[in-house]
Order: structure tokens, then C-alpha cells, then sequence
């Protein structure tokens, strides 16, 4: 296939820097995430920080992560027959990947346990780790920083937006602050981090989302996941789209806010994620969501409709 444009970090026709092209290059050939559940909470939910959760949060992070009644390697070894089963046998490497709710909301005994059995399943190749900014203790940042030594790791940190005044309308309990704060802690030691932001929040315009990409942009990230503000059943959000106080983005505009966030990014950021999944039955909407194929491909035809590619806007630190 002819590649119809000149961005560096791509051998296929996208123009941003996906995840499957730095694992492919890194690693030697196709490596997927395996999705787990170690069995955390959230300190928004059990009332440390807050209580109820996140606004558009049901029972926590992590909908499709592993079943917590099961072990670590049970859960891997599930999630390796369903990528065998999608890629049809194709040769994979694996990075397990803590993602149900706040895995560093633990002791350092706990998080290692839970590692190490990972570390030992077959052809993995390292460990994703994700939390919030405001619960990473510093005998947690050592444990992190010598994880680091022995294997890839990534710690996914979920900001969602810089703008407090957002942050306290959806109850997300920290701030921006306190985001910074644990970025700038893990890069002092080494450590990979990916941020996950949200377009479409309630109160947050077009210019709001652009500043989010903006200040991540000037800050030392790895990698990015950007998410769609899903609508789900039972919860707070929910109410608030009920009653008509809550308008969820349109498949158009999302697309253009996604691609204009991709242009300013530095073309190093790795790019996890463009769009999210909602729970089949708890989505309310937007309902466009559900067709994530359609999704993608209308950010790979506005790229290439406007002749851009992430990093194009980008200016520098």
C-alpha cells in the first residue's frame, strides 16, 4: 500500500503515531495489552477523597479488565486465548496491564505481588500500571522506579482535563496540581507515563479541550489516551442528560477536536487511544460511539482531507 504522506513514526497510511507501530519497533512485532483486575478500589469511591466517584463513573475504571475472583495469570491466560482468537494465531508478545481502578491505592507488598506473578506469565514483556496523579506514596514511586529497571513499564495517569473548575463539576477529587506534581515525580525517576484526558465534558468548549492538549503537549509525556465522554446508566451523568443539562458531543465535532489535538502534539507522543468503549448495555449515549470502526476511519479521512498529521501544529517547549 502507497503511504500518502511523509509522517515519520507510521509505515501505514495513519498519520499519527499509534501504539501498534512503537510496539512493533520496540519490541520486534505485534504486542498487545492484556486488561486486568487486581482487585483495587478508588479512594473516590470508598471516601478517602471523596465518595460516589467520578460523575460518569459506574463502579470504577476498568469496565473489560479481568474477573478479580480469578489469579493474575488465570486472568492473563483469558485475555491471551481472546488476542489469539482475534489475531488468528498471529505470533504476539503481551504487557499485562493493571487497569481496573487506582493501582497504587495499595501497599507496595500488594502491587509487588501482583507484578511479579505477571512478570512470570509467558511472553510478556512488561507491565502497565494505571492510577490517579494524587496516589502514588514515595515508597510507591520507589517501587515504581525499580519496576522500571527490570522490565517496560508505563504508568497511566487519568487526568482528563486540566481545568479545575471541569475537575470539581464531575467530582473528580484532585487537581491539576496535583497531576503535575506526579508527573514531574515520575520522569525525575525514569518512569514512562501515558495521561488520559476526555473530550466532551460537561461545561468544557472546543477552545478547553485544545488547552488540555496544549499544556500536555509542552509537558515530558510517553504516550496519550484520548477518550469519548460516554453517557452510562446509574450515574450522575446521567441524570444530568436526562434532565437536559448535558449535551454529549457530535461524531463531526469530536473528530475535529480529536484531529486538531493530534496536530499540536510533538510527533513522539505515542498514541494509545482515540475513542473509548462504553458498556454495551449502559450506554445512553452519544450512541455513535458504539460504531468505533466509523470512528477512527473519520479521523484518518479528516487528517488526510486537511493535508495534516499529528505534530504539524506542534510548536515546542
Amino acid at each position: 500500500m502507497a503511504i500518502s504522506h511523509s509522517f515519520p513514526y507510521s509505515d501505514t497510511n495513519k498519520r499519527y503515531h499509534t501504539q501498534d507501530y512503537y510496539y512493533r519497533h520496540r519490541f520486534g512485532c505485534k504486542t498487545v495489552k492484556i486488561s486486568l483486575n487486581g482487585g483495587f478500589t478508588c479512594p473516590n469511591i470508598d471516601g478517602s477523597k471523596g465518595r460516589g466517584g467520578c460523575a460518569f463513573c459506574t463502579e470504577g475504571s476498568g469496565h473489560f479488565a479481568g474477573d478479580p475472583r480469578l489469579s493474575v495469570r488465570e486472568q492473563f491466560e483469558a485475555g491471551v486465548k481472546l488476542t489469539e482468537k482475534k489475531w488468528g494465531g498471529r505470533e504476539c508478545l503481551y504487557i499485562p496491564y493493571f487497569q481496573a481502578n487506582t493501582n497504587t491505592y495499595c501497599p507496595v507488598s500488594k502491587l509487588k505481588r501482583l507484578t511479579d506473578e505477571a512478570l512470570s506469565c509467558e511472553k510478556t514483556v512488561g507491565i502497565a500500571v494505571s492510577t490517579r496523579p494524587d496516589c502514588i506514596a514515595p515508597d510507591m514511586l520507589d517501587f515504581l522506579a525499580e519496576l522500571s529497571q527490570r522490565t517496560y513499564l508505563t504508568v497511566e495517569l487519568g487526568l482528563q482535563t486540566i481545568h479545575d473548575d471541569t475537575a470539581r463539576r464531575i467530582n473528580r477529587c484532585h487537581t491539576y496540581a496535583d497531576f503535575l506534581d506526579a508527573a514531574h515525580r515520575l520522569h525525575s525517576k525514569g518512569i514512562l507515563f501515558c495521561v488520559h484526558i476526555i473530550d466532551g465534558l460537561p461545561g468544557e468548549d472546543r477552545q478547553m479541550m485544545m488547552d488540555t492538549a496544549l499544556a500536555l503537549a509542552k509537558l515530558p509525556v510517553h504516550s496519550v489516551k484520548i477518550h469519548l465522554l460516554h453517557v452510562l446508566r446509574g450515574t450522575p451523568l446521567a441524570g444530568e442528560y436526562e434532565r437536559g443539562e448535558y449535551v454529549p458531543l457530535t461524531k463531526d465535532g469530536y473528530i475535529d477536536i480529536v484531529c486538531s489535538q493530534l496536530e499540536v502534539f510533538p510527533p513522539e507522543f505515542v498514541i494509545e487511544r482515540l475513542t473509548g468503549d462504553g458498556a454495551k448495555d449502559d450506554l445512553m449515549a452519544p450512541l455513535w460511539s458504539r460504531d468505533k470502526r466509523s470512528v477512527l476511519n473519520g479521523i484518518d479521512k479528516c487528517l488526510a482531507a486537511r493535508g495534516t498529521m499529528q505534530g504539524m501544529r506542534y510548536t515546542g517547549i
